[in-house]
């Protein structure tokens, strides 16, 4: 082990300091959004064209508005942990470095992407005039991501190896056994196969599925009357963390079930609750969702696929595209017009659509249905397909709620939990590329010394520990805001928006610390690299994300 670090002292006043410099941040975002309403909201609303024309600025206001609840999170964290007496150095050091990065991009320019920051003059604020030069946030600039800070923090890292988490989470004793027990069954039966399941491009195989059937993970979040756990929203976030850091194909089986519950406990008959949800808690059902079309994206409301009534049936037609585990699944939530003379919203329609499982060599057995694979870089446990419906049927009664036109609306109501889950996934597979960085940074010797002895490379495990942190805390609130029946679409797209940018960042640095074998697709981190990639596209890629967070701030 290389020489450790001194234990940093951290300053007395770290939790005041922090709190101080949230207040300077919150001005800053208060400026930025005044800033950015005077250009796009027009006579009281804000303006499509408006926005469109300054999308640059109002995207640079979302993150700003991302990364202040970010700090405003790990302060809250922060707090518990120091009233409970679990704030430690580790603890300490996170929070020091949070706040010293962040506050730093604040003041100088926020990665949206490679090559594209969100600075103050984007927004036409002076640089020199945005709060941010008060003395707590320019103590914390200075001194909070200090590279003895860091080296400490790698050291400390090292000592703890194999630790579920790198500093405490602040979640209940409930919940860190519910993660211990997916962390063990992650690493005893997805762990070590992930790798060949994804060069040979295999499907997970069903006894996988079989076992967390068993273990309750299509059920986590359904209500217990309907033969669910109940468990709350951070306990899928938990689960959907130490699957996906084992791969993110087994941490994504959930999302498809997770989506289709929460349509059918939102918007479905008592029927449809009664019947659907039982079997698709025990897994006896695999649902995938059925909504994207080719040439459409994002715009849902541009859809073409057709369900026509014709007696007690609907006739769908049409083609749909990205379709995750479209083959071996048991029923689809479908998305479909049923108002031909409509070509918004308003004319869509949900269905609840039965179809046969089928497989690699017969994927689409079911009459109605054609359809075939879409090779990918990563993300292949479960396959991405494209569907072509022609003539395919579905009986009326399984129209959800049973009236047409609501089919928008009620998918809607999914996004809150989506995107929160797909936050966690992204800290899943984070945590992975950062354990795998760490393990061979310390196994790898060059010029006579460990790889993790020098200091661009602790830096880099550091900051991927400190991240992983930010949005951990992030996605959290937003669970729990969704658990109080609160509206959280703000903040799960913010922990959404985050958490696939730390994904992306914890995943490139750990290929590069791995330096030529990492390019090497026998070594692990190829395959965590090009499946952290999707994570900034699906469940509303980060130009969209950012662009309904402005909406919702500009509004506000």
């Amino acid at each position: 082990m290389p020489h450790s670090p001194a234990k940093t002292p951290l300053p007395d006043d770290l939790l005041t300091q922090c709190q101080q410099s949230l207040s300077a941040a919150e001005l800053y975002l208060s400026a930025a959004r005044t800033a950015v309403r005077d250009i796009v909201v027009k006579n009281g609303r804000v303006s499509g064209a408006a926005l469109a024309e300054h999308q640059f600025a109002a995207h640079s206001l979302s993150w700003i508005a991302t990364y202040v609840q970010a700090l405003q999170q790990m302060h809250n964290w922060a707090r518990r942990l120091d009233d409970s007496g679990d704030f430690g150095e580790i603890e300490g050091l996170i929070l020091q470095i949070a706040f010293g990065e962040y506050l730093g991009q604040l003041r100088g320019g926020i990665p949206m992407s490679q090559g594209e920051f969100a600075r103050p003059q984007d927004l036409g604020l002076d640089p020199k005039n945005t709060g941010l030069d008060e003395a707590s946030v320019l103590a914390l600039i200075r001194n909070g991501n200090s590279a003895s800070a860091r080296a400490r923090l790698a050291t400390l890292m090292q000592e703890r190896e194999g630790s579920p988490t790198f500093g405490a989470t602040g979640l209940d004793d409930e919940l860190e056994m519910i993660r211990d027990q997916f962390r063990r069954f992650a690493e005893d039966k997805v762990v070590p196969y992930a790798h060949e399941w994804h060069l040979k491009d295999e499907f997970i195989p069903m006894s996988i599925i079989d076992e967390m059937a068993a273990l309750g993970v299509f059920g986590l979040t359904i209500p217990e009357e309907y033969g669910g756990f109940g468990f709350p929203k951070a306990a899928m976030c938990v689960v959907s963390e130490e699957l996906s850091r084992g791969y993110i194909g087994v941490g994504s089986l959930g999302t498809r079930s997770e989506i289709a519950a929460e349509l059918i406990l939102c918007g479905g008959t008592d029927e449809q609750k009664r019947h659907w949800l039982p079997l698709i808690a025990s897994g006896e059902k695999l649902p995938t969702a059925v909504f994207t079309e080719p040439n459409t994206g994002s715009d849902l409301g541009s859809l073409r696929t057709r369900a026509v009534r014709e007696g007690n049936d609907y006739v769908v037609t049409g083609n749909k595209t990205w379709i995750t585990h479209a083959a071996r699944t048991h029923m689809m939530t479908l998305l479909a017009r049923t108002d031909p003379d409509s070509d918004n919203y308003a004319g869509l329609s949900m269905f609840l659509a039965e179809k046969e499982p089928g497989d690699d060599a017969n994927p689409f057995p079911t009459p109605g249905m054609t359809g075939g694979e879409i090779e990918v870089l990563g993300y292949r446990g479960m396959k991405e397909y494209e569907i072509g419906f022609d003539g395919f049927r579905v009986p009326a009664a399984n129209l959800l709620g049973g009236v047409e036109g609501q089919g928008f609306k009620q998918l809607m109501q999914t996004f809150e939990s989506a995107r929160i889950q797909t936050a966690a996934r992204a800290i899943g597979v984070a945590q992975s590329a950062m354990e795998l960085g760490l393990k061979y940074a310390h196994e790898r010797k060059q010029f006579g010394q460990s790889l993790i002895a020098f200091s661009r490379v602790n830096s880099k495990l550091a900051m991927m520990a400190v991240e992983i942190m930010v949005a951990r805390q992030l996605t959290y609130h937003a669970a729990q805001e969704k658990d109080s029946g609160h509206r959280c679409d703000l903040e799960a797209g913010m922990a959404k928006l985050l958490g696939a940018r730390v994904a992306w960042a914890a995943a490139d640095n750990a290929l590069q610390i791995h330096g030529g074998n990492g390019f090497a697709l026998e070594y692990p981190i190829s395959r965590v690299l090009c499946d952290a990639r999707i994570l900034n596209i699906f469940e509303g890629a980060a130009e969209i994300q950012a662009n309904v967070i402005a909406r919702r701030l500009l509004a506000s």
